[in-house]
């Protein structure tokens, strides 16, 4: 049985198409998903305009944001049956043995292999998924918002766990992607008085960030981080896909401050780390989740502490996958969202 797939089949840009692709086998000790939604991550995107920093193993059907109901289930599973409601975490292979696995940070195992660019991901009908990743959800949770967990995890492990937020902190977001946005919601739950920074053409992202209680800076933002007592932010969240917004979380960060990164950017930097050294500035880099963080995230939209409804900007079909990229890669929407049973 084959299903259409966006396929990510090379490494030259818009290397992406529809392709037929067989229903997965599943071992043992895994899971068949019947995706219910999945979305678009700017790294999809950057996949498929072959600007990444990663390497692929091509060909690989795209997608790591994703939910949908097991339909088949590996004879040595315990604890899920057909029928559950789950969504899954993005490290589809790592190693046992690893020391950071072993640590219960299997998310740093150099190791790791994740979907939609080291094995198949869910841009398609049905996906294999490792049992050991699995997180239920509750019904009452639309797959729409649900298949948005792992965004909602990476900001998470940026802005609570790799970073140290006050009630009362003035927090400065640079980039106004699903991720920063994100980070900023998070910032705003932890207490904090928060500025998402952006560009001119990221104006209607900015609005949208508005709905969680954020100021919305176009341009610079020095002002705003100096306006408490002269010294700057007590902490800057660098979720831009570029590294010279190190440069500008360096200015804007007060003495003895931190600098959370989330943001991937393959440029080299063109600027010294002095200020870095004379601030007494602690830099911290994030990098995806793990299991625990999955759990409290799902309870942060379970209660609707945190809603991802203002950031979803459309549902399409699989076979409109051009258009929901195109719809992000643009600005027009902050996430787009696919549906393979559409």
């Amino acid at each position: 049985m084959k299903s259409p797939a966006v396929v990510n089949f090379a490494p030259a840009k818009h290397s992406v198409e529809i392709r037929e692709v067989e229903r997965p086998i599943i071992g043992d000790e895994d899971v068949l998903l019947e995706v219910a939604n999945v979305g678009v991550c700017g790294s999809d995107l950057h996949q498929w305009t072959a600007d990444h920093s990663w390497p692929v193993n091509y060909p690989v059907v795209l997608g790591h944001e994703f939910g949908g109901t097991i339909i088949e289930v590996g004879k040595h599973v315990e604890g899920w049956q057909e029928g559950d409601r789950v969504v899954s975490e993005t490290a589809a292979i790592i190693s046992q043995n690893n020391p950071m696995t072993r640590r219960g940070m299997y998310n740093l195992d150099p190791t790791r292999k994740g979907f939609g660019y080291g094995v198949n991901g869910a841009m398609t009908r049905f996906v294999r998924v490792p049992s050991r990743i699995l997180h239920s959800v509750l019904d009452s949770l639309p797959f729409e918002q649900a298949c948005l967990t792992e965004p909602c995890c990476v900001a998470y492990n940026a802005v609570v766990r790799n970073a140290r937020i006050e009630p009362g902190d003035r927090i400065v977001v640079l980039g106004p992607g699903t991720i920063g946005i994100l980070c900023a919601a998070m910032a705003r739950l932890c207490g904090a008085q928060v500025a998402l920074v952006g560009l001119e053409p990221d104006r209607h992202r900015l609005e949208i960030a508005k709905q969680y209680g954020c100021e919305a800076i176009i341009g610079d933002a020095k002002a705003w981080s100096m306006e408490r007592d002269g010294l700057g932010a007590d902490g800057i969240i660098d979720a831009a896909g570029a590294s010279v917004t190190l440069k500008i979380a360096l200015d804007l960060v007060r003495p003895a401050g931190w600098i959370s990164k989330v943001g991937w950017g393959p440029q080299p930097l063109g600027f010294n780390l002095d200020q870095l050294v004379q601030k007494n500035v602690t830099l911290q880099g994030s990098f995806s989740h793990h299991w625990a963080i999955w759990e409290r995230v799902i309870a942060l939209l379970s209660s609707g502490q945190l809603d991802v409804k203002p950031i979803i900007g459309g549902v399409w079909p699989i076979s409109q996958w051009h258009e929901a990229f195109e719809k992000m890669h643009s600005g027009a929407v902050v996430k787009s969202v696919l549906c393979p049973t559409l």
